[in-house]
């Protein structure tokens, strides 16, 4: 067969011919240099799976990443396929500026125009940490091709004078203590150095973990391996499993628009709800389904919140971590035990159905983890979405992680204008705050700030020093998925872009109700048009180009998943 022909079944090498006019030559020419790199022509004849890797010195996430891909190399060539590891950028929370948000929808180009471009008949991609699986899983489903997610995996848990520590959840108890007074600076410090002992993701059910979770629910990476810990052999397993199945996929050509359906991201929003996941997910999910014409709304979010329970009794919402989840029986265990409330029969990247696994899978879980239907940790799902005149676009609320007591409540807005003006004053001694009053963050929101996760605006020292644990916080922001408190988010539209969070002041009254699902601003229709009449729109401190001003220009809003506007299927809806 000629370099040129077209085999049947999967083209391996000779996949998306670099154009020169001559596609025999353009097959030739690839050959030539790919056997400079020590390739048989046995390798060549076999499906390519492309592996999509996100290693970076600034991703502790993935410290692990280069053993996990030689397992998934293993697996590809013992199924008989030829594995090519491939780089895209890698987003490290904690090491970006000024957000990883920020950096999601470039990583999710990124993935898509490498999977797009090269000659791969399926990939596996591989990451954990926050926004890489939401990044990694947007540009696989708007290219379409056969794909296989595997994350890196939670951390294992530290200890500090003898109690169980994990990130981030029990970061942010320490250092709320450390800012009442209750922990030394040397206490601080100690604690810092036992709270990330391993590499992986949060040990808690923070967004990395909880799009760990969403992407098995969804059916894209093989089931039982969202909660496998990163530094657990039965990780490394699941990366060679993971290489062979995507062998399998390159073989039969099965996309991810044939798995993912509206049933099974019903499924991704139960699984959110029953495991008090992230808040994050929200957008993350929204991006990904919009990227395959798919998506839900706050109606849906809302109803299936009222009939889902929270089963898993994990951090930030209950006691445990990650690692107990996955030795309690992990997501296929939520599954069980929410029985008939899943779509059982939607297909996997496995050619199983939800129905087919569970009849294969050890029944056995662990009730202090996964708690029965019958007595779960709470019986409504852990969020909630609001909708009102100061959120006509809605916003979120993490009901599992706050306090039932403040749910049914009104307060008198302290208004702080940017996230400067917060630093600046939120410790200022003689603030004017209170503890029934409400906390409100504008300009944070996607445009303004790419939205970072400002949300968790920290109790005002003044406040924190008397006690106080918890108080209505509210801004178009986010918060890390392992927080707490009683904190609405993602309000939409944002105030940079003229929402009616922009015209909040100091002083007005704001109703909160987690029952009737709404946030209003007690403030006449008369006097909020007085006021949009003398707003405008915040402008940048510098000139922008380059990515800054295409994230600026084409973001979306909170509700439509903060993708790019450009990046949608040309059928949907912006």
């Amino acid at each position: 067969m000629s370099p040129a022909a077209s085999p049947p079944g999967p083209r391996g090498i000779d996949n998306n011919l670099t154009h020169y006019g001559d596609r025999g030559f353009a097959a030739y020419l690839r050959r030539s240099f790919t056997k400079s790199m020590g390739y048989t022509e046995n390798s060549l004849a076999r499906p390519t799976v492309g592996i999509v890797t996100s290693e970076s010195g600034f991703n502790n996430c993935h410290r692990q990443m280069p053993e996990l891909v030689r397992a998934v190399e293993r697996g590809v060539l013992l199924a008989g396929g030829l594995p090519v590891a491939f780089p895209t950028i890698s987003l490290g929370e904690p090491f970006l500026y000024p957000t990883s948000m920020k950096f999601r929808n470039l990583m999710a180009m990124d993935v898509e125009e490498m999977i797009r471009a090269q000659p791969v008949d399926s990939v596996v991609l591989v990451g954990g940490c926050d926004k890489t699986v939401p990044a990694q899983l947007m540009g696989a489903f708007s290219v379409d091709k056969p794909a296989v997610q595997l994350v890196t995996g939670p951390m294992m848990t530290g200890s500090y004078h003898g109690e169980r520590l994990g990130a981030c959840t029990d970061c942010r108890r320490f250092w709320g203590r450390y800012r009442a007074g209750d922990v030394s600076i040397e206490q601080i410090g100690a604690v810092e150095g036992n709270l990330a002992t391993t590499s992986g993701t949060c040990a808690v059910m923070g967004t990395a973990s909880t799009m760990a979770c969403l992407a098995e629910a969804l059916g894209v990476s093989l089931p039982g391996t969202a909660a496998i810990p990163n530094v657990h052999a039965d990780r490394l397993r699941a990366g060679e499993n993971s290489g062979a199945l995507a062998v399998e996929l390159a073989r039969t050509g099965v996309p991810p628009s044939a798995v993912v359906t509206e049933e099974s991201v019903v499924n991704a929003l139960r699984v959110l709800l029953a495991t008090g996941g992230s808040t994050n997910a929200v957008i993350h999910l929204t991006a990904m389904a919009r990227r395959l014409g798919l998506g839900f709304g706050a109606r849906e979010l809302n109803e299936l919140s009222d009939t889902t329970p929270v089963l898993v009794d994990l951090k930030p919402s209950g006691e445990h971590y990650m690692e107990d989840f996955h030795r309690a029986g992990g997501v296929p265990a939520v599954f069980r035990e929410l029985g008939e409330l899943m779509n059982l029969d939607c297909p996997t990247v496995t050619g199983r159905t939800w129905r087919d696994i569970l009849a294969d899978t050890d029944p056995w879980r662990d009730e202090r983890v996964v708690r029965p239907l019958g007595a779960p940790v709470s019986p409504v799902g852990g969020i909630v979405s609001l909708a009102g005149n100061l959120a006509p676009s809605g916003a979120i609320l993490k009901r599992s992680a706050a306090d039932a007591r403040l749910f049914e409540s009104e307060g008198r807005a302290v208004v702080f204008e940017s996230l400067a003006d917060l630093a600046e004053r939120i410790d200022a001694p003689d603030l004017d705050v209170e503890p029934g009053d409400f906390l409100v963050l504008k300009n944070a929101g996607p445009v303004a700030e790419a939205m970072p996760e400002a949300g968790y605006i920290p109790i005002p020292k003044v406040l924190a020093e008397k006690g106080v644990k918890d108080m209505v916080r509210m801004s178009d922001a986010r918060m890390s998925g392992t927080a707490y408190g009683t904190i609405v988010l993602h309000i939409a539209p944002e105030a940079a872009v003229g929402g009616p969070l922009a015209l909040v002041r100091d002083g007005d009254r704001i109703r909160l109700s987690v029952r009737d699902r709404s946030l209003e601003l007690l403030v006449s229709a008369a006097e909020l048009e007085r006021r949009r009449a003398q707003w405008a729109p915040p402008t940048p401190a510098t000139p922008e180009r380059g990515y800054a001003r295409l994230y600026r220009e084409h973001v979306l809003q909170a509700d439509q998943g903060c993708d790019f506007d450009f990046c949608l299927p040309v059928a949907a809806e912006v």
